[in-house]
């Protein structure tokens, strides 16, 4: 019996490592991407992703904040855009999405 018990602690401590390993690792996305790469796939039965995911990517924001500054570079790639340019004017829409 004691025998059981403490596999059971090993594999409990071993599931909490890995949940919090996932956990540090959404949060940089490129990062992510090449540990999924080598994610054993029996895992991913186990592993809660979506609850984990919306923890490590939930920002800051509420509904109403003004979005933070940021600047990318424009469709030629020969100078930026910062989102600051726009405060005051007409309402500005933001989409941010994988075209790929």
């Amino acid at each position: 019996m004691k025998v059981l018990r403490k596999i059971a602690v090993v594999v409990v401590v071993l599931y909490v490592g890995l949940l919090a390993g996932l956990l540090v690792v959404m949060r940089k996305p490129i990062v992510f991407g090449q540990a999924m790469k080598r994610f054993p796939e029996p895992l991913f039965a186990v592993v809660p992703f979506k609850r984990l995911w919306f923890v490590a990517r939930a920002g800051q924001l509420k509904v109403g904040d003004p979005a933070p500054d940021f600047a990318l570079p424009t469709g030629d790639r020969k100078s930026q855009v910062a989102l600051a340019a726009f405060r005051g004017a007409k309402p500005v829409v933001l989409v941010f999405g994988s075209y790929t």
